[in-house]
Parts: C-alpha cells; structure tokens; sequence
C-alpha cells in the first residue's frame, strides 16, 4: 500500500512529482504520468503541508482531498509514496538554490524532477523551473515540465473546480476530477429532529480542513464505514432555518429505505445532483412534506443511473 511519510523516511532514489496536487484532476495525472514513467526510480509525490499561505498568510486553505484521501487514488495511479514536507516560517526563508540541493537532492535523492509550467518555490517564490534546470543541470537529474492543461472552458485547476462544487456543479466538476468528488464524515449525536419526522438523518462531523460544496439539499450516494455497497441519500448541508435558523451549518443525511444505527460509524458521501437550497417554511408539516418529495426525487436520479 501507498505510504504517507515524512522526508526522512524516504525511500530512495526517487522519481518525484512536486506540487499541491489539491483534487488530483485532469492536469495534475498528466504530471504523474511522467514520474510513473521513470521506472528506475521509486515513484514520489511531494507537497507542503500545511499549505504555505496558511503559515505566511493566515488564510483559511480548505482542501479538496486531505493527504488521507490522496493515498487511494495516487496507488491507482502508480505512485508509491506521498511525502508531506512540512512548512514553517524556516523553510519559508529557503532559497530555491538551497531548496533544491537539500530536500529534492540530499532528502529525497531525486533522480527525475516533474513540475508544472508555473511551479514557483523557495524564498518570496523567487525559484522557478528555469531555476531548477539551471541549478540541476550539471547533477545527472532529469526535469520534466509539464504543460498547463486545458480544456474548451479555459485552464484546467483546483480553483476551478472550487468554484464549480461552490456552485453547485457536480457534473463538470466530476468531470475534471476524472472521479466523484466525495468527503467522510464521523457520524455525532443530533437533535432527532428528523427522525421525529420519520425521516431519519445521520449527522457529519467534517474534518475542518475539508471543502465541502455550496450549501443545499442533494440526491446522493452514501457508503458506510469503507463498504463497497452505495446507499442511495437524501443529504442536507447548510443550516436548518425552519427548526432553528441559529444552529450552525451542518451536514445531515438520509439513509433512504435503510434504519440503520450509525452512531460512532464513518460514512462517505457523494453528493450527486442539487435538488434544491434550502428554505425557510411555514411549519413542521410543510418541511415533513419537502422531505418526502426530496427522498423520492432523489431516489429516482439515482436509481434511472444504475439503468
């Protein structure tokens, strides 16, 4: 299995692919085509964890995979280990030069070097892929710049597909993903507000970390502690204005034609299409009766899929 390791624990010489690598879409498998193609040499990812500008900046960085949920999908595609080099304001004063001759050369013992056309790195993002071929070229390492890529819409990348799943558009953002977009969740005790209903809802306790599409009600699949078996699911992200428009936004989902004790248990969810956004009701029977609509609505998508 993929490892999820340090820079000092390494296995070497490696062919490596450095970047953020936030959603593993279209583009991002381009470059690790090229470090998967280096069979000499053990097949890397490296990237900063935490993101640079959380340290630099103190921005809020929500990701689309968490370095967890990378490991699955870079195994499939060839790689061996997944490096997470830690990012602190001493590493942030770097120089590129130094950069690369300590942690790509000496740390990870590069031996085939794979970046974007825009990759940037070392102190104040001075180190570009000039850089790296300029400093490289005398140390029998190969570099691979990979082009950006693009589709009719414009350059393909995690930004893009942010906006997209902000918006609420599942369907190109799965489609630069190449995969379901999906997140995990730890199911906490609620209110039972929905089950009082008769619709029985699951709550989420997200990774904080983790960005989560726009707020609404949505038809999806949901599977249950790693289980190969999809559930059909009505899911609610956002915040309840009906039963109490204080509470604060949260992720529930409905298990339809399951009752299932799920307490403690870890569920993933794909969200599939928006069946709505939210809206505020009259009462707790006009809310009862939307659910209902919502669940069979949701059912028939997601059965006229497995057509």
């Amino acid at each position: 299995m993929i490892s999820l390791i340090s820079p000092s624990e390494v296995k070497n010489p490696t062919s490596i692919g450095i970047g953020s690598f936030d959603g593993l879409h279209a583009g991002h498998r381009k470059l690790i085509e090229s470090v998967v193609k280096e069979n000499n040499y053990t097949p890397t990812i490296a990237s900063f964890w935490p993101h640079p500008r959380e340290i630099l900046y103190k921005e809020t960085r929500l990701r689309l995979d968490l370095p967890e949920e990378k490991l699955p999908i870079l195994e499939e595609l060839g790689i061996e280990q997944l490096v997470l080099i830690p990012f602190d304001h001493k590493l942030s004063k770097l120089s590129a030069k130094n950069f690369i001759k300590e942690i790509l050369v000496n740390q990870l013992q590069a031996k085939s070097i794979s970046v974007g056309a825009n990759f940037r790195f070392g102190y104040k993002r001075s180190g570009d892929v000039n850089t790296i071929k300029l400093i490289t070229k005398d140390m029998n390492i190969k570099l691979k710049i990979i082009s950006i890529l693009e589709d009719n819409e414009g350059r393909i990348s995690s930004s893009r597909v942010r906006d997209l799943l902000q918006k609420s558009d599942l369907k190109n953002a799965f489609r630069i993903l190449n995969r379901p977009y999906s997140f995990t969740g730890k199911v906490v005790k609620g209110k039972g507000i929905g089950k009082s209903l008769g619709f029985p809802t699951a709550n989420l306790e997200i990774d904080g970390r983790k960005f989560l599409p726009g707020e609404g009600v949505y038809a999806a699949w949901t599977t249950i502690n790693s289980s190969p078996n999809k559930i059909p699911s009505v899911m609610n992200l956002g915040s309840q204005p009906t039963i109490d428009p204080l509470l604060p936004s949260a992720v529930e989902v409905h298990l339809i034609d399951k009752d299932i004790d799920l307490y403690g248990m870890n569920l993933s969810v794909v969200p599939f299409r928006k069946l709505r956004s939210q809206i505020k009701f009259q009462n707790i029977n006009q809310l009862s009766n939307q659910i209902k609509e919502d669940r069979e609505k949701a059912l028939k998508i997601l059965k006229d899929l497995n057509k």
